[in-house]
């Protein structure tokens, strides 16, 4: 079943994405999810991340980094890149780097 496969991808979110406390709701929605992985600014303005967990998690965090992102966020738009199956989580949590 795909929904329960683990999954990793890396992020980058472009936009209003800095000041406006993205990094803690990105991790509290990884929390929400049960997934693990990180996030942290750019020096160029964006926020950045890696995400694993059960495939349709990661899909649903895809989303929200797509469209939702923080109250006072304003996303221009999310690349995502290097999705791939993963064995087991190579993360115990999900944090936010400085």
């Amino acid at each position: 079943m795909e929904g329960h496969a683990l999954i990793c991808l890396d992020f980058e979110v472009f936009g209003k994405v800095q000041g406006v406390f993205f990094r803690k709701y990105t991790q509290a929605e990884g929390n929400r999810l049960g997934l693990v992985g990180w996030v942290q600014n750019t020096e160029e303005g964006t926020v950045r991340g890696h995400v694993q967990g059960p495939a349709d998690k990661v899909r649903e965090m895809q989303q929200w980094l797509q469209v939702t992102g923080s109250p006072k966020s304003r996303i221009t738009r999310a690349q995502i890149d290097n999705e791939k199956k993963i064995q087991q989580l190579e993360h115990k949590c999900f944090q936010i780097r400085k």
